[in-house]
């Protein structure tokens, strides 16, 4: 015999009461979307390559989702309380998650089992939610099963995205991180309790009500009270990261970036980016070593790509011949700090100052791709100091496509500098940096750059890729010249539709 649920007595008219099921459908989707997005934006801040970080999240969520159906069924003779329960646990776990992956990465340096841990539990979650809720839209009004889902599918998705497009033009840009997931428990709680509480409270007992209503009182208390300390959380996290002499952190459109040491420090200046320490005790080495090589032949006119930091221009302008210098640099905000920080504005010698500099901030891709009046050329020299290959946001810009738009503003025997990376540690990426500039009909020098030692230095070196038209010569005194072992020999060439940089 097939057991169909007895319609409730409900405190509204049937209609209102399935509108109410379907909202707070809608509601919870849109929160669990952002949960998710959250764990994806966070892991790549923290760990970096989003692509694998994306793949790690979603899989490991579809997966719980599966698993918290089969594990709902249990709870469907008693499926109010069970909602309830399940979103006062969700709230505060997806609530509290951003909070608790920075705080592994700060004090442990290490995120990544914290970010499937989190993944897991909130999948199992949001996985136990659409049956329930199967079972109380049931309870309000039998229906044909086809029917009773296609709704709730529909406000599922309806939700979904509403959640996926508040992220990141609402949420993540005015709240950040921690607030904008703890504001999304609050409402998830809010929306699970008060339905059970209010259209489904005959199901429940006098002392089950009290104590829902206690439980979800509690994680609303929690959320506030995290809510209130996510300004010191972060600042002692950032810290834990960076040390006490943090001077400059900011959270742009682009990225994380942060400004340590300088002035009665004694520590060297320091810049990072989403974590990665892009400016360090031995910048001069590096910069150096990128530059100059490349303006040993002809260089009245200079492209910057990257090097939003002015360090790479201060190299240029040692050049009394230079015409002009451009620097496209994707955050303007980096921009504005190399201008008008009185620490790197000193360490650059205020190049953004001298009136041959030309600033764009811009996508460097994007900038070449579509610039017009002569803007992308021709240069004699053309900068790529950019970050590491590998990271996906940089993909693009280390392609067979750039390097073609690259090859295209080029002067006539002008020559181009390219940051490859380690070549020690990712001899593979390196490599590949090398193939993909020789693609596009560019002779290449591939050399390295010994770091200072630890602990000025956080890496073994640099490896630097000097290309041009004609046959190019490494200046004595510069770097070490590499050749590749036989095992990176003939490696293909990266391009947009395959990257080849992730091994």
């Amino acid at each position: 015999m097939v057991h169909r649920p007895v319609p409730a007595r409900l405190p509204v008219p049937v209609g209102l009461g399935r509108l109410l099921v379907l909202t707070t459908v809608f509601v919870c989707a849109a929160c669990g979307l952002v949960y998710e997005l959250e764990l994806v934006a966070l892991a790549s801040y923290l760990i970096g390559d989003s692509v694998t970080q994306a793949s790690v999240v979603l899989s490991v969520m579809v997966f719980a989702m599966g698993v918290g159906s089969l594990l709902a069924k249990r709870l469907r003779g008693r499926a109010a309380l069970g909602f309830a329960a399940v979103e006062a646990v969700l709230a505060v776990t997806g609530g509290l998650s951003a909070m608790a992956l920075y705080a592994c990465f700060a004090w442990y340096g290490q995120a990544r089992l914290a970010l499937v841990g989190f993944s897991l539990v909130i999948g199992v979650l949001i996985g136990a939610e659409v049956p329930l809720l199967m079972t109380l839209i049931q309870r309000i009004r039998r229906q044909d099963a086809g029917c009773a889902v296609a709704d709730l599918f529909a406000a599922d998705y309806v939700g979904a995205l509403v959640g996926g497009l508040a992220f990141p033009f609402l949420l993540l840009p005015v709240l950040g991180q921690l607030t904008g997931a703890l504001l999304t428990g609050a409402v998830n709680a809010v929306a699970g309790g008060a339905l059970v509480l209010w259209l489904f409270r005959g199901d429940l007992s006098a002392r089950a009500r009290w104590a829902l209503l206690a439980a979800n009182g509690l994680v609303l208390v929690v959320l506030a009270v995290c809510s209130a300390l996510t300004g010191p959380f972060e600042r002692a996290a950032r810290q834990a990261v960076y040390g006490v002499d943090v001077r400059v952190a900011v959270q742009t459109k682009v990225q994380e970036v942060v400004l340590t040491g300088g002035g009665r420090s004694g520590r060297p200046l320091s810049l990072f980016l989403d974590g990665r320490l892009r400016v360090g005790g031995d910048e001069l080495r590096y910069h150096e070593a990128l530059v100059q090589p490349a303006m040993a032949g002809p260089h009245r006119r200079v492209l910057v790509l990257g090097g939003g930091d002015g360090l790479a221009a201060r190299e240029v302008l040692r050049h009394a011949d230079v015409a002009s210098v451009t620097v496209v640099e994707l955050d303007p905000a980096v921009l504005r700090l190399a201008a008008t920080d009185t620490e790197l504005a000193a360490l650059n010698r205020r190049a953004y100052r001298d009136p041959r500099v030309r600033v764009v901030a811009a996508d460097a891709f994007d900038w070449l791709r579509e610039a017009r009046g002569g803007a992308t050329g021709p240069y004699d020299v053309v900068i790529s100091d950019l970050p590491d290959p590998g990271l996906t946001p940089s993909t693009k810009l280390y392609s067979q496509e750039f390097y073609g738009l690259v090859a295209r503003a080029l002067a006539p025997g002008g020559r181009m500098a390219v940051h490859g990376g380690d070549p020690d540690a990712r001899p593979h990426a390196f490599w590949t940096v090398d193939a993909t500039i020789r693609s596009v009909g560019l002779r290449t020098a591939p050399y390295r750059v010994p770091a200072l030692p630890a602990p000025r230095s956080e890496r073994r070196g640099w490896g630097i890729v000097l290309a041009s038209r004609p046959p190019v010569g490494l200046p004595a005194g510069v770097g070490s010249p590499l050749r590749p072992a036989p095992e990176e020999a003939g490696l293909l060439p990266s391009t947009l539709m395959h990257p080849r940089y992730a091994r």
